[in-house]
């Protein structure tokens, strides 16, 4: 069976100002990255996205499993198919970070005939957009360290930084780390640690920017460590934020692909979801917006982390509002939920699907509660049988919601049609009802508090007093208006990776809470989440390599 790089390097691709053309971006507005990729010059976006608003499509999933779901594939889908039936449609995906693609996730350009090309490109260094976010993340990190070896003139308490280093790999032993040893010419020794790239607050920043003059303004006002008497130094009084601004500039130009159907993609950005808000730049959601008729964007992970982010932050923040959601399973991952181990999936068991279905029925109540019409995406593999799936189909018909079975991996556009004309009576329909789940005003601690008990259907939090006070302490110094960002486990409605399907009255255990003065939220650390990822025993970057052509083997 041909692999996805296989179906990748058998697409003929179309000269970039040619889709270009299709999306309605002139050559004037082209920056041109090679033949296939080009960013799209910040003239044009200001014009582009001040036109009203197409209708804009969440594509969220379950909680993941090994089994697979297929959200970035079926968002490729979704957008080839509308176009396919003649909506001007657009796709808006986050860029891969070089962590997972050498990790264990591999790379997220979709999959068969439903990708964004060229795939080795976006996977791996792309325009440079997140070289240019580490830079400036590690720019501020050394002004910071340079601040304090020159006599700390703003009264920085070493003990008290907050801010760490960054770098697009997943490298645990930089999760802590002691600087400035050798000698008094080598710097203030500290405790310091890296991040990754993608759980960088300099990535939320440029993710949640509306422009060049906000990145900057937000990049400002982004807090690196505290005084003895616990007022914030931020990064315009260490006066770091205009160079930063400068390391980002081109970046924040969104990034233009393609489908393999010669579809226009959008692939700009890339917070982690399950550390950060999971979804891309609201540059490139507004760009897109403003050129077509439908948006198809996706959030990470599933629907309680990057889904709940996008509306309670994305959304909330930019003052979008979402027309319709797609929730993308599989038989496979259901069984999986359903207590069945990924050796014995072949095998048809209905009870099982059942069972595992209530991770898919609580997700499709969360979005419900947003006042936004679902439709499932039941993405078909051959192992499924006529019996589990209708017994998915059961289980959505109790919420009055379609799951429709999808093949846009082996059929393309073709393979979501159905799924594509659902999305089309959604949209009609007007029935969208968006909005947040808590009000801004909501004290942060009540706003996790909703979010567990809401979303995740726990008792209750479980807040520590070094972190109540930190909350206390943020409302008084003015942002307790912030949305909360979740930081936990990406396989389950709790912060235990391993209790699946659907627990309720679970505790939440709160960490550690995280000020994101620039980005504009409140991080809750749950668990046993790390926002610098390790290398799984077998890493994916031991088989990569270069084929006897010189081409890249083994990226999937």
């Amino acid at each position: 069976m041909a692999t996805d790089l296989d179906i990748a390097r058998a697409a003929t691709l179309r000269p970039i100002a040619e889709i270009a053309a299709r999306a309605g971006i002139p050559d004037s507005a082209l920056e041109p990255y090679g033949k296939y990729k080009a960013k799209i010059g910040p003239d044009f976006v200001a014009e582009a996205s001040a036109r009203p608003p197409g209708a804009l499509v969440l594509v969220t999933g379950i909680s993941p499993t090994p089994a697979g779901e297929g959200k970035t594939t079926t968002t490729i889908g979704l957008g080839d198919a509308l176009n396919a039936l003649g909506t001007k449609a657009m796709i808006a995906l986050r860029e891969p970070s070089l962590g997972p693609c050498f990790g264990v996730k591999g790379g997220a350009t979709g999959g068969g005939h439903a990708q964004v090309l060229p795939m080795e490109d976006i996977n791996l260094h792309f325009t440079g957009d997140f070289h240019a976010i580490t830079s400036a993340n590690n720019l501020l990190s050394a002004m910071l360290d340079n601040h304090l070896y020159w006599g700390n003139e703003l009264g920085l308490d070493p003990r008290r930084v907050s801010w760490r280093r960054a770098m697009d790999m997943n490298d645990r032993n930089l999760r802590d780390c002691v600087v400035g040893l050798g000698g008094a010419t080598q710097g203030v020794v500290r405790e310091d640690g890296f991040d990754i790239t993608v759980a960088s607050e300099v990535m939320a920043v440029f993710c949640l920017a509306r422009d060049l003059a906000d990145l900057q303004h937000r990049l400002g006002r982004m807090i690196v460590g505290r005084r003895r008497d616990g007022t914030a130094v931020t990064a315009s009084d260490l006066k770091a934020d205009g160079a930063m601004a400068a390391l980002l500039r081109d970046a924040l130009s969104p990034n233009l692909v393609q489908t393999i159907a010669g579809s226009p993609a959008l692939v700009h950005g890339g917070p982690f979801a399950n550390i950060a808000h999971g979804c891309n730049s609201l540059v490139a959601t507004r760009l897109a917006l403003g050129l077509a008729d439908v948006v198809v964007t996706e959030a990470g992970f599933g629907a309680d982390l990057g889904a709940e982010k996008f509306l309670d932050i994305k959304c909330r923040l930019a003052g979008l509002n979402p027309a319709a959601c797609v929730i993308v399973a599989t038989v496979r991952a259901l069984k999986m939920h359903g207590g069945v181990p990924k050796s014995a999936l072949g095998a048809e068991d209905v009870a099982a699907v059942e069972r595992g279905a209530a991770n898919l029925e609580r997700h499709v109540e969360n979005m419900h509660k947003f006042g936004l019409p679902v439709v499932v995406a039941l993405n078909r593999f051959d192992s499924d049988t006529p019996a589990e799936i209708a017994a998915v189909q059961a289980a959505m018909a109790r919420h009055d919601t379609q799951a429709i079975l999808c093949t846009h991996w082996s059929d393309g556009a073709a393979g979501a049609a159905e799924l594509a004309r659902a999305v089309q009576a959604r949209i009609a329909a007007g029935a969208a009802r968006f909005q947040p789940l808590y009000p801004d005003a909501m004290p942060l601690a009540e706003k996790l508090r909703t979010i567990a008990q809401q979303v995740y259907r726990a008792s209750d939090i479980v807040l520590p007093a070094p972190a109540a006070q930190k909350l206390a302490r943020w409302e008084a110094e003015g942002f307790g208006h912030l949305p909360v960002c979740v930081a936990k486990t990406q396989y389950s409605f709790s912060a235990d990776p391993t209790l699946l399907g659907a627990p309720s009255g679970h505790s939440l255990p709160v960490r550690d809470v995280r000020l994101s003065a620039g980005a504009g939220f409140v991080v809750a650390v749950c668990g046993e989440i790390m926002t610098m990822p390790g290398l799984p025993r077998r890493p994916a970057a031991e088989s990569i390599g270069l084929d006897a052509a010189g081409q890249i083997d083994g990226l999937f």
